[in-house]
């Protein structure tokens, strides 16, 4: 596939789905469709309660990491063994806004 035409998603999280081993292997449509890996993600779920794109969309925490929903052992076991850095991803959407990062993901290809 063209990289250009490539549709980048990004989950509520900020992990870049599409750039995952899980979505791309065809065991995950990411978090935004009907056969996300985790049906009873309760970052989703806040994300969702709360209209949010993103967790960077969130105004309870200036710092991400405050969020025990986001930042637990859990997500940073998973991090470790994905090596991704959703925090890091969500920061940087703060920074330079959603399509941008999604953009840059594009370019990269990580996660």
């Amino acid at each position: 596939m063209n990289e250009e035409s490539r549709d980048v998603i990004i989950a509520y999280c900020g992990l870049a789905c599409s750039n995952c081993g899980m979505y791309l292997k065809g065991k995950c449509s990411g978090c935004h469709s009907e056969k996300p890996m985790n049906r009873n993600c309760k970052m989703k779920a806040c994300a969702m309660e709360h209209k949010y794109v993103t967790c960077a969309d969130c105004i309870d925490f200036e710092n991400l990491k405050d969020c025990r929903k986001l930042n637990n052992m859990i997500s940073k076991f998973f991090g470790f063994i994905f090596h991704t850095d959703r925090i890091g991803n969500l920061d940087r959407i703060r920074e330079i806004d959603f399509d941008a990062f999604k953009e840059e993901k594009r370019k990269d290809g990580r996660a």
